[in-house]
C-alpha cells in the first residue's frame, strides 16, 4: 500500500492554520510538509471564528469527507467532548458533489455485469442523495416495486484510506507527546473510527444489517424495515425497497395526516428501547432523516450503515449502573462505572466518588422520574470527562441513540416523557440482573477463576519465599509472574463482592421492581452462598500461605 501522499499533510497544516488552530499542526509536527509555513505564525488566522467548537467544524468540513465522519462520530460521544462540542459538530452534512451517470453507469455494469436500463424498469439519474460515500439513486423493478439503488463512489476506498492512514499516524504522534491525547486515548479513538467508517464501505454489511432488523420485527406490525433485493446487491451497490412517509420530526404535517404526534413520540421511543434492551441490536444513526412515518402510523427505519451491538457482559454492567443510580449510591455507582468504563490509567475513585455525590445531591429534591434524561445524563458525563472516564463504544451509541429519541419525542410533544417509556426497560434489565439464574452463572464463573488461582497460588508462593530465602531481606519480585494471580484474584473479588451487594441490594431495590415473593424465598440462600464461597476461599489462601511460611 502506498503511504498517503504528502499533499495531503501539507493541506491539513494550511486548513488548521486558516480556521486560528495553527498551533495543533505545529505540536503534530506537520507544519514541516509545508516549507512556507515554517518561519511563519501557524496561529495566524485568515478567518477567526468566535469559538473552538466552531473552529473544529470549520477545519473537518474543509478537509472533506473523511474528516466530516470523523466529526459526525464525535457528535455521538458525549463522554469525550463537552455539551458545546456536541452542538457545534452535530451540524455537519455528509454530502458532496453528485457523480456523473457516466460514472454510476459503468460502476452499475462493473457490478452487476448489466446495464441499469436493463436491469431496472425505469432508472432516476438524477440523484436524490450525494454523500460522501455513496450516491442514491430512485428505480423501480419490472413489477413496478419502487426501490432506492445506492452506489459507492468511485475511488472513495483508496481516499478514505489515505485520510486513516493520517490520522492514525497523527493520532499516535499525538498521544507521543500530549499527555492529554494519552488521557483521552486518541489513537483508540481514530481506530474505532476507522472500524466504523470501513464498515460503512461495504453495502453488503448494510444489506445484511437491514436483513437482521427486519427479522427481529417481523412479530412487530408497527414497525416497517425496507426489503433487501440481493440479485442488485453487491458490495458496491444496494438496492432496497423505498420508504416513504411523513419524516417523524414534523409534527405539523402528521397532524395533517391525521396521526397523533403523541403517539408516535411514544411509539418510537419505544422502538428505539426494545432494539437496545430486547434485540440488543440497534440502528446506531436514528436522525429524523432516517425515520419516515407512513400513513397508518407505522414507523419506517432506512439506512443501516451505522449499527449497535450490546453484548451480555454490556447489558449486565449497564444493569450495575442502574441499580446504583435507582439507590442513588456513589459509592455503588462509583463501581459500576469504573466496571463498565475504558480509561488509559489509573483512576481517582474517591474523586470519582465525590463527584458522584455531587450529582446525585443535584437531583436531590426530586425523583430521578421527573428528570429529563438528557439532562441527567449530560450531567453525569461531565463527571465521567473530568475523570478521564470513557464510554465504551457500543454505549456511547446508546447514550446517542436516547438523546436523540428524547429530542425528537419532545420536539413531537412536549409534554414527552423518555424515562415514563424507558423504566419498564431498566425494571426488566435490572430483574435479570438479579435473577437466580444470573447470579448463580457469576457465583459459577467466580468458582472458575478461584480453582485457577488456587492451582497457581502454591507455585507462585514458593518462588516467592525462595527469592526471600536466597537474598534476605532485599526482594526482587518478578511483577509479571504475579500479574496473572493478581488479575484473578482482582476478578474473584469483584464477584464475589457483587454477589454479597446483589444480596444487600435485594430488598432496596423492592420499590423500583415492586414485590416478587421468588427474590425472597431465594435472598438468604444466595447470601449464604456467597458468604460461605468467600469464608472457605479465604481460609485456603491463608492456609497455604501459613504451610509455605512453615
Amino acid at each position: 500500500m502506498q503511504p498517503p501522499p504528502l499533499g495531503r499533510y501539507q493541506e491539513i497544516a494550511d486548513t488548521l492554520a486558516r480556521h486560528g488552530l495553527g498551533f495543533l499542526a505545529a505540536e503534530l509536527g506537520i507544519t514541516r510538509f509545508h516549507p512556507a509555513r515554517r518561519g511563519a505564525s501557524v496561529g495566524a488566522s485568515d478567518h477567526r471564528p468566535t469559538d473552538a467548537a466552531t473552529q473544529l467544524r470549520l477545519v473537518l468540513e474543509d478537509l472533506g469527507p473523511t474528516f466530516i465522519k470523523l466529526g459526525q462520530l464525535l457528535s455521538t460521544r458525549p463522554d469525550l467532548l463537552p455539551p458545546a462540542y456536541i452542538t457545534e459538530l452535530s451540524k455537519l452534512q455528509d454530502a458532496a458533489p453528485p457523480v456523473s451517470a457516466e460514472q454510476i453507469r459503468q460502476t452499475i455494469r462493473q457490478e452487476l455485469g448489466s446495464d441499469p436500463d436493463d436491469l431496472f424498469a425505469t432508472f432516476d439519474w438524477t440523484p436524490m442523495a450525494s454523500a460522501s460515500i455513496g450516491q442514491v439513486h430512485a428505480a423501480t423493478l419490472a413489477d413496478g416495486t419502487s426501490v432506492v439503488v445506492k452506489v459507492r463512489r468511485p475511488e472513495v476506498v483508496r481516499k478514505v484510506q489515505d485520510d486513516l492512514d493520517i490520522m492514525n499516524n497523527l493520532a499516535e504522534r499525538a498521544a507521543r507527546i500530549s499527555s492529554m491525547a494519552r488521557a483521552y486515548n486518541v489513537p483508540g479513538i481514530v481506530k474505532e473510527f476507522a472500524d466504523t467508517l470501513r464498515a460503512e464501505l461495504d453495502y453488503l454489511r448494510e444489506a445484511r444489517n437491514a436483513e437482521r432488523f427486519a427479522e427481529n420485527f417481523a412479530d412487530r406490525p408497527g414497525v416497517v424495515i425496507p426489503r433487501v433485493f440481493w440479485e442488485t446487491t453487491t458490495s458496491r451497490v444496494l438496492t432496497l425497497e423505498r420508504m416513504t412517509g411523513v419524516k417523524v420530526s414534523d409534527p405539523r404535517a402528521l397532524e395533517d395526516a391525521g396521526i397523533d404526534p403523541g403517539a408516535i413520540a411514544e411509539a418510537g421511543a419505544t422502538v428505539v428501547l426494545t432494539m437496545i434492551f430486547e434485540d440488543r441490536f440497534f440502528h446506531a444513526d436514528l436522525h429524523p432523516g432516517n425515520v419516515f412515518v407512513h400513513p397508518d402510523g407505522r414507523i419506517a427505519l432506512i439506512d443501516f450503515g451505522m449499527v449497535g451491538e450490546m453484548t451480555e457482559e454490556l447489558t449486565e454492567q449497564l444493569a450495575d449502573v442502574f441499580i446504583a443510580s435507582a439507590t442513588r449510591n456513589s459509592e455503588s455507582l462509583a463501581s459500576a462505572l469504573i466496571e463498565l468504563s475504558v480509561s488509559p490509567g489509573p483512576v481517582d475513585r474517591r474523586a470519582l466518588r465525590a463527584g458522584l455525590a455531587s450529582f446525585f445531591a443535584e437531583f436531590s429534591d426530586k425523583p430521578l422520574g421527573d428528570i429529563h434524561f438528557t439532562r441527567l445524563i449530560t450531567d453525569l458525563l461531565r463527571v465521567l470527562r473530568v475523570q478521564h472516564l470513557q464510554l465504551p463504544h457500543e454505549i456511547s451509541l446508546v447514550v446517542r441513540a436516547l438523546i436523540v429519541t428524547e429530542g425528537v419525542g419532545v420536539q413531537l410533544d412536549p409534554q414527552f416523557d423518555l424515562n415514563s417509556v424507558l423504566t419498564p426497560y431498566a425494571r426488566r434489565l435490572i430483574r435479570r440482573r438479579l435473577s437466580f439464574e444470573a447470579v448463580a452463572k457469576r457465583v459459577s464463573r467466580a468458582s472458575v477463576d478461584a480453582g485457577a488461582l488456587m492451582l497457581e497460588l502454591p507455585t507462585k508462593l514458593r518462588r516467592l519465599m525462595e527469592s526471600v530465602d536466597e537474598n534476605g531481606i532485599e526482594v526482587h519480585l518478578r511483577a509479571a509472574e504475579l500479574v496473572p494471580v493478581v488479575a484473578r484474584a482482582e476478578r474473584i473479588g469483584n464477584r464475589v463482592v457483587a454477589g454479597i451487594i446483589t444480596a444487600a441490594l435485594i430488598n432496596s431495590i423492592g420499590q423500583l421492581m415492586g414485590r416478587d415473593s421468588r427474590l425472597q424465598t431465594w435472598q438468604r440462600a444466595i447470601t449464604g452462598l456467597v458468604l460461605t464461597s468467600f469464608t472457605s476461599l479465604t481460609g485456603y489462601l491463608l492456609w497455604t500461605a501459613r504451610r509455605k511460611r512453615d
